[in-house]
């Protein structure tokens, strides 16, 4: 067809002997037209990266390779070309916007001269040229001060703003296609919104194609015009936007839609408790910040200024708020990670603001946390009945008895008693958050702090893990505290929120007061922000 810019057809991608399965991507045929934004969707090991890096021909050859099929971009199978014309197409022709901007970029390299190495390259363009160039593009993204960030390294920028300058990056050289793998995952929702507002507007006034990766429906309700799912590397359903989300006609399509967060908030307003596991009165943490990269004047950050808040006795409370806002801050005070500088953390009446690690260890059972990285918060080096057992132990239970109470916590999180012989690294991530609640749960807490849980998880992990702390919280009467910057996802598990930002309480309510009739501006920004909002309210 001639308004077809990338087709695939047949295409399979081998694994390694080793591996779980033999394919990577099994015969899957999907094409991309002009002016189009395709979403690809999928959990993880969908195949979905491993597709895509198979266009630019990024794999990791001879482990993982194309054993079948073609992909045909510009009247040219990619797989046959030769490496010289591969170097033209890459940057050229078909940009690549990765996941994670921060592993993408260059950090000894400034920011200007990583996307004027692109443009060197590419082009007989002047250094005078291709500089008005880099600040056009940075316009075009919509970065603030183009000048500073031309000579900012990238620790020196926001995510939000680093993302936007990979997709600088992608639009250098005018390509017909764009391939964004995630580009939007590690976001908040905020900021996510800018970025997707961001990709649908350049699309349109570029003319661009986009191949666009993600496991979210409710992104792909909010920026696709056909939608492809992928499972165990085979292509299961195609069709419009309006068909896949409104009458999906495959089993994994439907899963993958009602897991998604409804925008409903499951819990109704409840009598609150009289008294509450912690209150925190007038907490205050401030962090001193040199003004400059080689020193200078030091300056005060206050990372919580003067929050107040109660978590009743078997409730549970989100704190809701964009990444800088404090949340991850005040729980780790809750905690003893950080120490306050004044105020109060009343825990079962006790004020434990203040007091150091060791005076700190008798309340250690009271409270336990859920962190947010699953991959970083488990030891890699030992065993999961050691990782499990070992809170317990150290409170003076005997070893059978403390791995005997780790394999019932694995059936009672949904793993199996076996697991206790393995590894962390032979688990999923959404099994390896399931052995961090357990962990948490060993101590027997009175209450879960549960720092943004399910950020890094597949909307359908996401979902279970979700469910299995609702449910337990109700079947060990716990309290908990959850952390998260999604209001989607405070709904689905939390009776009451408070919403936090850049160290302040702005907004506090029961879950379905909040949705319904929000009353600060930044609260009725995150609402907004939700993608796939309109979708969801419509369905």
């Amino acid at each position: 067809m001639s308004d077809m810019v990338l087709s695939i057809q047949n295409l399979k991608v081998d694994l390694p002997v080793w591996s779980d399965r033999a394919h990577a991507v099994d015969d899957v045929s999907i094409s991309v037209r002009e002016k189009e934004i395709l979403c690809i969707v999928g959990e993880s090991g969908s195949g979905k990266s491993i597709m895509a890096k198979s266009i630019l021909r990024l794999l990791p050859e001879p482990h993982v390779r194309v054993s079948g099929g073609s992909i045909m971009f510009e009247g040219n199978d990619l797989l046959d070309v030769a490496d010289e014309h591969m170097r033209f197409v890459r940057g050229g022709r078909i940009s690549m916007i990765f996941q994670e901007p921060m592993a993408a970029l260059n950090p000894l390299m400034r920011i200007g001269r990583q996307i004027d190495e692109i443009i060197e390259v590419h082009t007989s363009l002047t250094a005078s040229k291709r500089r008005e160039k880099v600040i056009a593009l940075f316009d075009d993204v919509r970065l603030p001060e183009p000048e500073r960030i031309l000579t900012s390294y990238p620790h020196e920028l926001s995510g939000g703003q680093r993302q936007r300058v990979m997709i600088a990056m992608a639009l250098a050289l005018e390509p017909a296609l764009i391939i964004a793998d995630e580009p939007t995952t590690a976001l908040d929702v905020t900021t996510q919104a800018q970025i997707l507002h961001l990709m649908k507007d350049i699309q349109r006034r570029h003319g661009t194609s986009i191949l666009f990766i993600t496991h979210d429906f409710g992104v792909v309700a909010e920026i696709a015009d056909r939608v492809a799912v992928m499972r165990y590397g085979k292509l299961v359903e195609t069709g419009t936007v309006n068909e896949v989300l409104s009458s999906p006609t495959q089993d994994y399509t439907k899963a993958l839609v009602a897991a998604v967060p409804s925008m409903t908030p499951r819990h109704r307003p409840s009598e609150r408790p009289e008294n509450s596991i912690l209150v925190i009165n007038n907490l205050v943490k401030t962090y001193a910040a040199r003004g400059g990269v080689f020193g200078g004047k030091s300056k005060a950050v206050h990372a919580v200024a003067g929050v107040s808040l109660k978590v009743p006795n078997g409730h549970s409370l989100a704190l809701v708020g964009e990444s800088g806002s404090g949340k991850s801050t005040l729980a780790r005070c809750i905690v003893g990670l950080e120490q306050s500088n004044s105020g109060e953390i009343l825990l079962d009446d006790i004020n434990i603001a203040g007091l150091s690690r060791t005076e700190l260890r008798p309340y250690r059972n009271t409270v336990q946390m859920v962190f947010q990285d699953p991959f970083s918060s488990l030891n890699p080096r030992q065993k999961v009945g050691d990782i499990i057992s070992l809170g317990p132990m150290l409170k003076g239970t005997k070893k059978d008895k403390a791995w005997e109470d780790a394999r019932d916590l694995l059936c009672l999180v949904g793993l199996d008693p076996k697991a206790v012989e393995r590894y962390p690294h032979e688990f999923s991530g959404g099994q390896r958050q399931r052995i961090g609640i357990a962990r948490a749960i060993a101590m027997k807490p009175k209450l879960i702090i549960a720092d943004e849980p399910v950020s890094a998880l597949d909307v359908s992990v996401q979902k279970q893990v979700l469910e299995l702390l609702d449910d337990l919280r109700k079947s060990l009467s716990l309290s908990m505290l959850f952390i998260t910057h999604d209001l989607r996802v405070a709904a689905h598990v939390c009776e009451e929120i408070v919403v936090m930002r850049n160290g302040v309480l702005v907004e506090q309510g029961a879950t379905a007061n909040i949705f319904s009739n929000p009353q600060h501006e930044y609260t009725k920004a995150l609402l907004a922000a939700v993608p796939g909002e309109g979708w969801q309210q419509r369905s």
